[in-house]
């Protein structure tokens, strides 16, 4: 069997075949067929809006909350960004304070100077 990745539907697709199903007088599960979701989607969108309808508070978004979610996961990576940087500047500044280029081997040890 093939893997068919999930689609992401709209508010608004969801909101137009609610509103079909309730008033077509088609069979639920053929107008189901035709939008190519299952009956039990329907079901539940429509147990969802009018819950939302009820309540006045809206179920958030799934792509919302997914932006939201990989831009806190971002946001920690870049931050722990900063302080490795931080900590490499504050190495490397201390190392060139105490030696001149001309003093310092590759492999870092010092020169002896007669």
């Amino acid at each position: 069997m093939e893997y068919t990745p999930r689609r992401k539907l709209t508010r608004e697709f969801k909101l137009e075949a609610v509103r079909q199903a309730a008033l077509s007088e088609k069979p639920k599960a053929q107008l189901a067929r035709e939008l190519g979701v299952r009956v039990g989607q329907l079901r539940t969108w429509r147990l969802e809006f009018e819950k939302e309808a009820v309540t006045g508070i809206a179920k958030p978004d799934r792509s919302a909350a997914e932006d939201l979610e990989q831009l806190r996961r971002e946001n920690a990576k870049l931050k722990m960004e900063i302080e490795i940087l931080k900590k490499a500047a504050i190495y490397f500044a201390r190392e060139s304070k105490g030696s001149t280029p001309s003093s310092r081997r590759i492999d870092g040890s010092t020169a002896c100077r007669p």
